[in-house]
């Protein structure tokens, strides 16, 4: 499953450089699905959608920072455990439960984000 970080958030920014897949932005900050990751020009999403890489997407919170799910991958195929959830201060980067997917999910979107 994704990671969600959680209201509880104090905006320390300390788990968006941990992130190896670029997935965790500043609130009100625009992703992209590039950022980080190997991505380029018009892709196909493992769910089928077609999207430019490059375009920046609206963000998912205003107010805190926040982890983009389809390019949250748990560290899958890089650490052991997430690291945000590692290096969070405050203990607000959790699993969602909105998100819940399978390891192998996770690892192929590893694979898909950085073109292995």
């Amino acid at each position: 499953m994704a990671i969600i970080i959680t209201d509880e958030c104090i905006n320390c920014g300390a788990c968006e450089p941990e992130c190896p897949n670029t997935a965790i932005y500043e609130g009100a900050d625009d992703w992209r699905w590039k950022d980080g990751t190997k991505l380029s020009g018009k892709v196909i999403l493992p769910d089928g959608t077609e999207v430019d890489a490059e375009a920046a997407q609206t963000p998912i919170s205003d107010d805190i920072y926040y982890i983009v799910p389809g390019k949250c991958t748990e560290c899958k195929g890089f650490h052991e455990e997430p690291q945000c959830a590692a290096v969070c201060p405050v203990d607000c980067c959790v699993p969602d439960d909105n998100h819940v997917e399978s390891e192998e999910t996770l690892l192929n979107r590893q694979a898909f984000l950085h073109n292995e």
